[in-house]
């Protein structure tokens, strides 16, 4: 593997320090379309597959979500020592683009030049990865699973070469908007957002279940650490439930200025928002130094909602879980692991099946042919989707309510829908255990 590398004026010092922007809309353009040969294999000798991705492993988004290539590589690592995948070990290369757009330029550029990478596995981020989708297409260069859930991972005319892996926005909105209207009937209703991608599509789906019930509508901005005009304006609408399509600097933040208040809302976050261990670690931040500081940060969590399609790290019974613990424990970088380790692991876990798949004659030919004509299973509740038609990636989500102490209860089980008005579905799906793994040892 190779890495080149007052209480409210508390907060917002710590936020800056912290800030998670994990999914804004933005995108810049390199290159123009071509012709692609994809009967090659760049970065594939007989014993080494040379894969690339672009991470925040510095500045202001790498708290949190650095954890993602740490999971990822911790994968690939155990793949390894199985014996990698049809004779070759996963060379694993993360560069930094400090989430910053123009960066993600440069250093996906060095990838495909210099390293020669067989295919771009998770870059992260809706903004920084929409600046290179064209070039990487263009190129030739396989783009599989982006870390985001935009709806230009799912555009096969466009961009034919890029697999989304991530549920997208809308689709995971909707389930949430069908679980209040059923749960919270006649109860306010109140949406937090990120005013990019992710606040336009939520509200998309979120508007098809939800209608007189709302009773605010509150954005805030990445680079804006305050929330105290949202969560006043919450307040005062009477909003009951509040649904927040929100990173999870804004979720500790929101959850914060609303303790503040004695404003006690219940709280429906999703899945780019809702990992608890790293909400509880930002928490712990925010409120050192204020009268906040002896709170446990279990205690702002208590009941939350939270929608997600991936194996959770506090589900102690889940057999996903508890592999990636052990995966992790043994090859990982050390400290506890999070559900955004878990994203990374579960990306690793599905693309080496892909590559297994791909055969021994590999080229990104019979790469993109192993995603397009097979049903994969993987640690995800929900189907997924790599169709020629379809690149959408997991199509649903379930929904866990978290307990004080740590501890989830699943609420409701994984259920699969469209982006349009198609109905909502129960899903009859078999995960892949562990044990399944054609590397498992």
């Amino acid at each position: 593997m190779r890495k080149r590398s007052g209480t409210r004026a508390v907060l917002a010092s710590a936020l800056a320090l912290a800030m998670l922007a994990t999914a804004c809309s933005g995108a810049g353009e390199v290159g123009e379309g071509a012709d692609v040969d994809l009967d090659v294999a760049p970065g594939v000798t007989d014993d080494t597959v040379v894969i690339g991705s672009h991470q925040p492993l510095t500045g202001p988004a790498a708290p949190g979500y650095m954890a993602v290539s740490q999971g990822a590589a911790a994968v690939f690592e155990y793949v390894n020592a199985q014996g990698g995948v049809n004779g070759r070990q996963i060379d694993y290369r993360v560069e930094d683009d400090k989430y910053d757009p123009s960066e993600t330029i440069d250093v996906t550029r060095q990838l495909v030049i210099e390293d020669e990478i067989f295919a771009m596995v998770g870059g992260l981020g809706t903004p920084t990865h929409s600046g290179v989708l064209d070039y990487l297409n263009e190129e030739g260069v396989p783009d599989i699973f982006p870390s985001s859930g935009a709806l230009a991972w799912n555009n096969t005319e466009e961009h034919p070469l890029t697999y989304g892996w991530q549920t997208d926005y809308t689709k995971e909105a909707k389930i949430q908007g069908e679980y209040i209207a059923e749960n919270f009937a006649g109860q306010d209703v109140g949406y937090l957002y990120q005013n990019d991608d992710i606040g336009v599509d939520s509200q998309a789906g979120l508007d098809q279940y939800l209608g007189d019930e709302v009773v605010a509508r509150q954005h805030y901005e990445s680079e804006v650490p305050d929330l105290s005009s949202q969560m006043a304006e919450m307040e005062n609408s009477g909003a009951e439930v509040i649904v927040c399509s929100c990173i999870p600097a804004f979720v500790a933040l929101a959850m914060l200025e609303a303790a503040g208040m004695g404003y006690e809302p219940q709280w429906v976050v999703s899945s780019i928002g809702g990992d608890t261990a790293t909400l509880q670690a930002l928490l712990s931040t925010f409120t050192e130094g204020t009268d906040a500081e002896d709170v446990p940060a279990d205690a702002f969590l208590a009941d939350t909602i939270i929608t997600s399609y991936m194996p959770r790290v506090e589900d102690e019974d889940d057999d996903w879980a508890q592999f990636f613990l052990a995966v992790y424990d043994e090859y990982g970088d050390g400290g506890p692991v999070t559900n955004t380790h878990v994203f990374g692991m579960t990306q690793a876990v599905m693309f080496a099946q892909v590559l297994k798949s791909a055969g021994e004659d590999l080229t990104r030919q019979s790469l993109i042919d192993a995603l397009e004509t097979q049903e994969w299973q993987g640690p995800g509740y929900t189907p997924f989707a790599s169709s020629d038609g379809d690149h959408g990636g997991h199509e649903g989500v379930y929904v866990v309510q978290y307990q004080s102490g740590g501890d989830i209860e699943m609420v409701q089980e994984a259920r699969v829908t469209d982006r349009e008005g198609g109905p909502i579905e129960e899903v009859d799906f078999e995960r892949l255990s562990p044990e399944d793994l054609p590397f498992h040892d």
